[in-house]
């Protein structure tokens, strides 16, 4: 697996030819895209252990949703106003995220200890399994830089695989 401190020198470096295949798989078939796209999803987390990275828990503030908020709080077994009082913020754009970074569920050993409860955004991350695959084709390529999943499936693409 890469390291996640090398990701973002790694994805910089690849970014032109990233993006330019980004860019034309937005352009193919969507259905081969999707079974392509899941094909590598599959075989690429086959070989990697999202619990030995958790970049994504320690750098991204995922959007928390209200049924975020009611599924969560109902989990800690606290009212959803002092879930939001105590871990959440409004950002920019209007949207819930975690006051902090890293993540405050995320536990020493990498381990979430709201797994089951977790936010929708970060069940679907890193969205490379995601139906209609070529909605988030962008997405995909800001993730690269963050995921060292996604940043093997589009080598692996890039790659022709």
């Amino acid at each position: 697996m890469i390291a996640p401190d090398k990701l973002p020198a790694m994805a910089k470096a690849a970014r032109k030819e990233h993006a330019a295949l980004v860019k034309r798989l937005s352009a193919s078939d969507p259905r081969k895209l999707d079974d392509r796209m899941h094909a590598l999803h599959e075989a690429v987390f086959d070989t990697i252990n999202c619990l030995d990275c958790a970049n994504c828990c320690r750098t991204l503030g995922p959007r928390i949703t209200d049924a975020d908020v009611q599924r969560i709080a109902a989990s800690l077994r606290i009212k959803p106003s002092v879930f939001v009082e105590r871990f959440l913020v409004v950002d920019e754009e209007g949207d819930y995220i975690f006051r902090s970074m890293p993540c405050p569920f995320l536990g020493s050993d990498n381990y979430c200890s709201i797994y089951e409860a977790r936010p929708k955004a970060c069940r679907e991350y890193p969205h490379t399994d995601k139906r209609r695959v070529y909605q988030v084709m962008p997405l995909t390529l800001k993730n690269s830089a963050t995921c060292p999943a996604v940043f093997e499936i589009l080598e692996r693409l890039r790659k022709g695989g």
